[in-house]
Parts: C-alpha cells; structure tokens; sequence
C-alpha cells in the first residue's frame, strides 16, 4: 500500500528581501486509493506544496520531511521522483519545442517501466487513451505543449496520467482554463485512473466546480501557508457558500 507522508513542511523562496517562508509546517498523509482536495485562496502556499514535493529548484525546504513508501523524497532528483511514482500535472505545462509528444510520452514510460513498450502495443495504448480523452491521433505528431491551448495541454497532462499510471498524481489547478466539456472529459480522465488503479490524488483547485465530477474523500484549507480546517467533502461545499474569507481574515 503507497503512502505519501508530509510532516511539519516548512518552504521558502529567496526574494530580495530574503528567504521568504511560504509553507509553515503541513502535515498530510495520501494513501493509496484517496483523493485529497486542496483549497485556499490565491498564496496560500497550494502549488508552493505541489511544486516542492516535485523538486522545482526554486523552492528551498526550510524543515519537515517528505516520504513515499519510507523513501525520502527530498533527497532524490526529479527524475528519481517521478521513477518513485510521484506524478505533477503543471498548472501551466511548459512547450517543448521539437519533441513529439509520441516520443515524449514513449520516452517517459520507458523510463518509468524500466524498459521500453513494445511499439506495436504501445500504440495500440496510446491510440486508446487519446480516444478516450477525445483527442486527434495526429495530436501525437506535435511538439509538446508548443501552439497548444489550454484545454489540450490539460488534456495531455491527464493523458501522461494514464499512460504513467503513477503511485501519487498530484494534480495543480487542472481546471484552471477549462469550458464545461473539457473540464468534464478531464475529470473522467483523472476518474478512470482512479477506478483501474490504486493512485493516491491530491487535487489542488481554488473551486468547487471540478470536485462536482472528481469526489474527493479529504477537503483540506489552505491559509497562510497552513492546512486550517480538514473535512470531507461537506467542507467543500461549506466553501462554496462561505468563501475563504473567515481563514484569510483569521
């Protein structure tokens, strides 16, 4: 059974001024089969614990510790985080210019297999998952996110999930950008994951409108750097009515 443990995380990010503190202890425990939904206003620090568990070099852990299965996260390298199950779908996916996404993808899962699918099947899988998610074959031909809009750089960014099949997916604001039918045939994306696999998902979004497809079995508050208030998926829709106002302004 995967567990992903965050123990009194503390982050921060240099500035100017100086080290400036984002995270200020979070404690969160995934286990395999749960999705936990992140919430909070604008800096409250969600991508910041996104971003740090992932390895992003801008951000400098200050104290706490993060484990997957008893490995410490922290001290592997990106490429050894992702090899350890650990998935990120960006908030905004960088272009690669060049890079097919077929190659790309191909490339990803060879590494996290630990040996290259076999062509002939891993187009068979490829082909399927693209259908599933509505997405033209010919989308394999382009460059990675280069010219794409941000329904369809969603749309990869779940497509990675389903090919990768990760232990932890830890989704970023993948709502952000979406109209009504891509953000339904995202959700069902990240939903079929869900029910062919033991992913644990933590889910970051400023609203309620995608937890509407995706259930999550934890709501956790961000304020300030700090998880305020846990729940389950009630909190959510206390959120919905109320707002963040009453943890800002605490």
């Amino acid at each position: 059974m995967t567990k992903l443990v965050i123990k009194d995380l503390k982050v921060g990010v240099q500035t100017d001024a100086g080290m400036t503190e984002i995270l200020k202890g979070v404690d969160l425990t995934v286990n395999s089969g749960e999705t936990h939904a992140i919430m909070g206003p604008n800096g409250s620090g969600k991508s910041t614990l996104a971003y740090s568990i992932a390895g992003h070099p801008k951000y400098t852990i200050l104290g706490g510790s993060v484990t997957l299965d008893g490995a410490d996260i922290l001290e592997m390298s990106v490429d050894e985080r992702a090899r350890a199950g650990l998935f990120l779908a960006m908030q905004y996916p960088v272009e690669v210019p060049g890079v097919s996404v077929a190659n790309f993808l191909r490339t990803a899962a060879t590494a996290i297999r630990g040996e290259a699918p076999k062509l002939r099947e891993w187009v068979g899988e490829m082909k399927s998952a693209m259908s599933s998610l509505n997405i033209d074959p010919v989308f394999g031909e382009r460059s990675v996110n280069e010219g794409f809009s941000g329904g369809e750089k969603k749309r990869h960014e779940i497509l990675q999930l389903e090919l990768l099949r990760p232990k932890v997916a830890i989704l970023d604001e993948t709502d952000s950008g979406l109209d009504i039918d891509a953000l339904r045939i995202v959700s069902e994306g990240v939903n079929r994951v869900r029910q062919s696999s033991d992913v644990g998902v933590l889910l970051i979004t400023h609203y309620t409108r995608i937890l509407k497809y995706i259930k999550p079995d934890f709501v956790h508050v961000f304020a300030k750097g700090r998880i305020v208030e846990e729940g389950g998926s009630e909190l959510a829709e206390k959120l919905e009515e109320k707002g963040y106002a009453d943890y800002v302004n605490a």
